[in-house]
């Protein structure tokens, strides 16, 4: 960015299209959430924890529990990473659709935000009445296992993806 310009700032969505909107966004969050538990249901009542199905030579459909974060991070703790990325969870949720509200006309932006909500939620809900994450896609290459995730994972990710592409796209609109 040459020296002295800025990245132009959000607008607000005008009061008339963002209500509007706002349903629209919240109701791709929840059709994430639908496929994240609906899948989810599946590998519980199918699968015993650590069975495997070998699908292609990269890729298995595995029954693995999480009780930690991203890529098991503090999955031995001792239990109270359950609240705390319950909580967190929840936090980014509410800001999620504070994001939403205010923001709802900017169609990336809103796609990215909304995917993460229903990402968000679906582990939230996992946490909750299982007290860890069910894991079941399980890619691997030569003896390599990338760590098991599932639907809500990929939402947070492509919806990750997404900002960032909103924002390079924000930041070279301004030049």
């Amino acid at each position: 960015m040459a020296r002295g310009k800025t990245a132009a700032p959000r607008r607000p969505a005008s009061a008339g299209t963002a209500g509007a909107s706002l349903w629209i966004w919240l109701g791709w969050a929840l059709v994430v959430l639908l496929a994240d538990q609906f899948t989810k249901t599946l590998i519980l009542g199918y699968y015993h924890l650590g069975d495997a199905t070998p699908v292609t030579g990269f890729f298995n459909i595995v029954r693995a529990h999480n009780t930690g974060a991203a890529f098991s991070f503090l999955a031995a703790a001792g239990g109270w990473q359950r609240w705390l990325f319950t909580a967190l969870g929840v936090a980014a949720a509410i800001f999620i659709v504070w994001q939403l509200r205010a923001h709802a006309g900017q169609k990336l932006f809103c796609f990215a935000l909304a995917s993460i909500l229903g990402g968000a939620v679906g582990n939230v809900l996992d946490r909750l009445v299982h007290g860890y994450v069910v894991d079941f896609l399980d890619f691997h290459w030569h003896g390599w296992h990338f760590p098991a995730f599932n639907v809500a994972d990929s939402a947070i990710t492509v919806g990750a993806a997404c900002l960032i592409l909103d924002e390079l796209l924000r930041v070279r609109r301004a030049r």
